[in-house]
């Protein structure tokens, strides 16, 4: 496991050279779904560098987001997936930390159609997400993630999987 998740480690930040005029940062993440599967998260975000609704309050905003999640179950139901997501932002006001909330649907494509118990049918599913958590001055970001995978009933079974986060931005 720790041999795959450092190759798609190495992977994402070969990759990550080439887009890093451009990349936000760099995301950590870890977190564990109702099954207690762990779920371990390396993702690259690309800032859309738009903001709308801009107030004293705060600012409207969003992200592109790339990720390889290892889900390390049983010898018998680890899986490995890709996503990619448009990911809407309200970003308040703030001096040198500002809280925000986020939320976005994606595409997601997984090694194989189970996930512990969880049957979902295809390999294609659907990721929504929902967040909170602080940016910080510099660009560094710590946060809590909902995730749901579904396939939105295009096939059966759709057993779906959610997992609960923590996660860490580093800014490149």
């Amino acid at each position: 496991m720790r041999r795959m998740f450092c190759l798609a480690a190495l992977a994402a930040a070969l990759l990550g050279q080439s887009f890093s005029a451009q990349a936000a940062g760099v995301e950590f993440s870890v977190g564990q779904t109702s099954d207690s599967t762990q779920a371990y998260r390396l993702g690259m975000q690309f800032d859309w560098d738009k903001s709308w609704l801009q107030s004293d309050v705060g600012r409207l905003t969003g992200y592109w987001s790339g990720a390889y999640t290892f889900w390390d179950g049983d010898k018998t139901s680890s899986n490995h997936s890709l996503s990619f997501s448009p990911v809407l932002v309200y970003e308040f006001a703030g001096q040198n930390i500002k809280p925000y909330i986020e939320a976005g649907i994606g595409v997601a494509v997984f090694a194989n159609t189970e996930v512990e118990d969880n049957k979902l049918g295809s390999a294609f599913q659907f990721e929504d997400r929902f967040g909170f958590g602080l940016r910080f001055n510099g660009g560094h970001e710590v946060g809590i993630r909902a995730t749901h995978y579904s396939n939105a009933g295009i096939t059966t079974p759709n057993d779906g999987v959610e997992s609960y986060s923590l996660h860490y931005t580093m800014p490149l």
